[in-house]
């Protein structure tokens, strides 16, 4: 398995950053998730990290290495973080509870399967086309009546982790991926001012992703202007293990059958306590990720 990805985050124009993405891998299996926390509600970006890590804890115990079942893995792990989310309010006898949209895939063998709740996208562009995206748990996206054309505010989500109802989510069926395949995750402060056509041109204008994701990033945060939301996304190019030419990306054939790598913060939150890892923190650990591999790697041969 042989990816190239490149994750960043920008607060915008708001107070703090309540977005929180990561990914982790093993030898033959991948995660990528991305979670915004709600404003309008207390912590939401306690949400989010309690749904990365939880989510992230969960594929370390399935991950071995690959997940048996995919799509209950996506489920199970979806209704784990609203559950986690819910102790932690119930902890804290919170009168309003924390809440996030999430979007994770699994890319494993050469399929990907996705998972979202709320209004965080997955995108996957093949070939310089739109492929699919997903669909937003929202009013805006919800089939009108028959001849309506009353507005809708877009904001106004169906569900998420952390209401008081029971989450509502949508799991696709597995994807084929094709080498170059470019599958991207992201918050609403990314395609709530970029239109699908764009983040499909940038996504696909022939750019690594390490310079694509950045150039989206940029784009929505001068779209947004003072006032911009937070700006958070993951993309990704596939590239099959036999791709030939230069050497870059993460290539998971070196790595033991045992190793676990991950840019999530690991293990379950407990106590309510979590760490805010920022983008130093994030790059650290990413660094650290490659280093390993070079050294089983090295060891190998």
């Amino acid at each position: 398995m042989k990816f190239s990805v490149f994750q960043v985050s920008r607060k915008g124009g708001r107070l703090k950053n309540e977005d929180r993405m990561g990914y982790c891998y093993t030898r033959e299996s991948g995660l990528f998730v991305l979670a915004d926390g709600m404003g309008g509600h207390p912590e939401g970006e306690v949400a989010a990290q309690l749904a990365l890590q939880t989510i992230a804890a969960l594929y370390q115990r399935e991950a071995r290495p690959t997940v048996k079942d995919v799509k209950g893995f996506l489920a199970e792990s979806a209704m784990a973080a609203h559950q986690q989310i819910m102790r932690y309010a119930s902890q804290k006898a919170m009168l309003d509870t924390p809440r996030t949209t999430v979007v994770a895939a699994v890319l494993q063998g050469t399929a990907a399967t996705w998972m979202h709740c709320g209004d965080s996208r997955l995108y996957v562009v093949r070939d310089g086309r739109l492929l699919t995206r997903t669909r937003d748990h929202s009013h805006a996206e919800r089939p009108k009546p028959h001849g309506s054309d009353m507005p809708v505010n877009r904001n106004l989500l169906l569900t998420c982790l952390g209401s008081p109802t029971t989450p509502l989510f949508d799991i696709s069926p597995p994807l084929q991926l094709q080498r170059g395949d470019r599958i991207m995750l992201c918050s609403d402060g990314v395609w709530g001012v970029l239109d699908d056509a764009l983040i499909v041109h940038t996504l696909s204008s022939g750019k690594p992703v390490s310079d694509a994701a950045p150039d989206l990033a940029e784009m929505a945060l001068r779209k947004g202007g003072a006032h911009s939301d937070n700006v958070t996304l993951i993309a990704l190019e596939w590239e099959m293990s036999e791709t030939p030419g230069e050497d870059r990306g993460i290539s998971t054939e070196t790595i033991d059958d045992g190793v676990f790598a991950s840019t999530i913060q690991a293990g379950m939150p407990s106590d309510g306590e979590i760490e805010d890892m920022d983008e130093d923190a994030i790059e650290r650990s990413i660094a650290e990720i490659n280093e390993a591999i070079r050294r089983s790697a090295a060891r190998k041969t």
